[in-house]
């Protein structure tokens, strides 16, 4: 529930379209639902505007499949992150039209249409290897209303293919960088365009890449001004602030 539907309840109580009793039962459930394993947030997209996402990591099948079964009585898209297939076929037997994606591990039901800006996310990476990182931070600007772009495999090594996209990434409203290695594209995009660039370190490398270590302590330490940084494989979360700064 977003804050425009929390005033038309409110107004139709107000007004008399609906009693009291009814009001009363619509939002019983703020500012979250008990489920003895987990509290859904309800209040969620009132404080901050978008509804809770769904971390599946750690969780049981019964679990998510709980979850996203009391989540389908609101009006809200579903996000769920870090997912397996297992999951994915037990939600399917309650919702059919949930969609998962392989690469991203990510569940989506959409459950209402959201007017996309008529700006746009670019999500770069620097190589092939980095797409299921960048996937995640692609769906989850998608799902919470962005046109996306992405642009991948332009990295480093032959910079010459980040070039031939310039034009795109510069016309973006944020640009997502996914790189893994040393994790330099973030610093040459930063460097290259005058929109903030949200850089995601991988865990993509060799064994002195520590598991994205390297990635993350070079884009922290990047000398090209405008760069911010998630942590490792993040791709949720820079998709999330990339979607906060499309629709300043």
């Amino acid at each position: 529930m977003n804050t425009e539907e929390l005033k038309e309840i409110l107004s139709k109580i107000s007004s008399g379209d609906i009693s009291v009793e009814e009001g009363t039962e619509i939002l019983r459930d703020l500012p979250f639902k008990e489920l003895g394993y987990a509290k859904i947030d309800n209040h969620r997209e009132v404080r901050v505007g978008y509804p809770e996402v769904i971390y599946c990591e750690g969780k049981t099948v019964e679990q998510v499949k709980g979850i996203i079964e009391f989540m389908l009585t609101k009006n809200n898209n579903i996000l769920g992150t870090r997912a397996s297939e297992e999951m994915y076929e037990a939600v399917k037997t309650i919702c059919p039209e949930v969609e998962y994606n392989k690469l991203a591990r990510t569940l989506t039901i959409r459950k209402k249409e959201i007017k996309a800006p008529e700006t746009y996310i670019a999500v770069v990476t620097a190589g092939t290897s980095d797409i299921p990182v960048a996937e995640e931070a692609a769906i989850t600007a998608e799902i919470l209303g962005n046109r996306v772009e992405r642009i991948f495999d332009v990295g480093v090594a032959g910079i010459h293919r980040l070039f031939n996209r310039i034009d795109l990434i510069r016309g973006a409203r944020a640009v997502v960088v996914v790189a893994g290695m040393e994790g330099a594209l973030a610093s040459v995009v930063g460097g290259l365009v005058d929109k903030p660039v949200i850089a995601v370190p991988t865990s993509i490398g060799y064994g002195a890449n520590f598991g994205g270590l390297s990635a993350l302590l070079a884009m922290l330490n990047s000398c090209a001004s405008g760069v911010s940084v998630v942590n490792i494989d993040n791709g949720f979360g820079a998709g999330y602030m990339a979607s906060m700064i499309n629709k300043l």
